[in-house]
């Protein structure tokens, strides 16, 4: 579903929010597009576990304990931070996946950046047995597959299609199906230029760009700039944004269109990639600093 925001912007620019968050309530937005040919794979393959890798606070590991559950799935999650396994029932994604039926594996941060080398799979299949690997964020071929999917016949219309980038998944299947006309601009939610790379890798086009000054400091990071954009946004159009990628992407869109860059007439469509579950955790974090929270109802 796409929501037209009835705002008169500069430029007579028009937005539109494509709805992916309202494709699933606990797997929602682009991991429900990630996880689709990748659980069929698993069940081609004839696999029983799913193991995957994230953070204390990952979106995706949320989605892939329910998804795992729903579709008779033993889930294993490998978490980044040692010192967090102690700290489950106080961590709103963690105890969430738990209460899924995830199992667990705590490791290092210099354990966590080897788990791409095959010598670190293979002591994992020793540990957990045979299991089907789904990388951190959701992102192989298959999910880019799924992604293909966001766009429909109907979003031809618009000139600009604009989501936010973590692993380069989405977007890659968002560049790989738009039309020759249409632009599509990634906003990364961490620092750094490398992503383009790791885009490169999956699809061969030059339809797009990736806008990197609204990351806020990083991956997880906010500050009260955008906690207020985001709570003044949901006062004013009632869409709830998460505060780690489509917050950051509509901020950025936001600023863009005050800074005239884009043409005059143009159609934008936002793409909301869901991740809502986040918001419970970074108001813990905001509420520890005694900062203001977001105030969004999901």
């Amino acid at each position: 579903m796409n929501q037209i925001l009835p705002q008169l912007f500069p430029n007579n620019c028009t937005i539109a929010i494509k709805r992916e968050d309202l494709l699933h309530p606990f797997v929602s937005g682009n991991k429900f597009r990630k996880l689709k040919y990748n659980l069929q794979q698993a069940k081609i393959e004839h696999h029983y576990t799913l193991l995957t890798f994230g953070g204390a606070f990952s979106n995706h590991i949320a989605a892939v304990a329910y998804a795992g559950k729903v579709n008779g799935f033993k889930t294993i999650g490998v978490i980044r931070g040692e010192e967090l396994i102690d700290k489950i029932l106080d961590n709103p994604t963690l105890r969430f996946a738990q209460e899924c039926g995830m199992q667990f594996h705590f490791v290092t941060r210099s354990q966590y950046r080897e788990k791409e080398d095959p010598t670190f799979l293979e002591h994992l299949k020793s540990q957990f047995g045979w299991f089907y690997n789904i990388p951190e964020g959701g992102t192989n071929e298959l999910a880019i597959k799924g992604c293909t999917e966001i766009l429909t016949q109907t979003d031809a219309e618009f000139d600009f299609i604009c989501c936010a980038v973590g692993t380069g998944g989405t977007i890659s299947g968002i560049i790989a199906s738009a039309q020759p006309s249409q632009k599509v601009l990634g906003f990364p939610a961490l620092k750094g230029d490398f992503l383009s790379n790791e885009i490169r890798n999956f699809v061969n086009r030059d339809n797009w760009e990736l806008i990197t000054e609204y990351h806020f400091g990083g991956y997880g990071k906010v500050n009260l700039e955008l906690v207020d954009f985001i709570n003044e946004f949901y006062s004013k159009f009632k869409i709830p944004l998460d505060p780690i990628y489509t917050g950051k992407t509509v901020f950025g869109v936001f600023d863009l269109i005050q800074k005239n860059y884009f043409p005059e007439n143009s159609k934008i469509l936002i793409v909301h990639s869901g991740g809502l579950q986040g918001v419970a955790g970074m108001n813990l974090k905001l509420k520890n600093k005694q900062l203001p929270t977001i105030d969004i109802h999901v």
